[in-house]
Parts: structure tokens; sequence; C-alpha cells
């Protein structure tokens, strides 16, 4: 952020990844976003002057951890909870969506 734009007059990008913790490569593809927005390049200086990037690598750390596949650690696939998250068995989801209301609200 070369500074150039408040926050507020700048919209939020929101990315997410590892919602089902076999999908490995999306860690790769995490790195890779957040190494380019972070980089020298022009393109990413334009887009991070224009858009302020809230970026969730992993939304299920602890499925990843125990080595499952689809589901979390209570064994649920956390993919199918965004409409009614609950917080405590659901948190990365519960608090990331609370992210997303508040950045619409603004």
């Amino acid at each position: 952020f070369t500074g150039d734009a408040a926050s507020s007059d700048r919209r939020a990008v929101v990315i997410t990844a590892r919602v089902h913790p076999g999908e490995s490569n999306a860690s790769w593809m995490m790195k890779g976003v957040i190494d380019y927005l972070t980089g020298d390049t022009l393109d990413a200086r334009i887009l991070r002057d224009n858009f302020v990037f809230k970026i969730v690598p992993m939304l299920n750390p602890d499925g990843v951890i125990v080595g499952n596949y689809r589901c979390s650690l209570p064994g649920q696939d956390l993919n199918r909870t965004w409409a009614s998250p609950s917080k405590k068995l659901h948190p990365t989801i519960w608090h990331t969506k609370a992210m997303i209301q508040k950045l619409q609200e603004e």
C-alpha cells in the first residue's frame, strides 16, 4: 500500500481458501496471491491503491491439522454452514461472515 488513498475510499476484496482441508493446492494458490499482491509490480501497487484486501488463507485449520478431507474437527462440512454458522462450532466461518457483513455496511 502506497498510502495514496484512505482505506474508506477503497472497495474491499475478500479472498478465502482451505474450507475443505483436502484442497491442499489452495494453499499454494493463496501463497501466489499474497506474493503477487505484496510484490513490487506496478499492477500490484495499483491493486493495493484501489482495493483493501481481506485474506483468510485457511478457513478450516482444525480440519487440516487432523488430516480430514472435507470436514472440520467436529465433523462438519464448513462449506454448508455459511447460511447460519455457529460461533462455537464454526468460528472461522462465523467471523469471516461477520467481517463480510461489516464490509458491506461500510
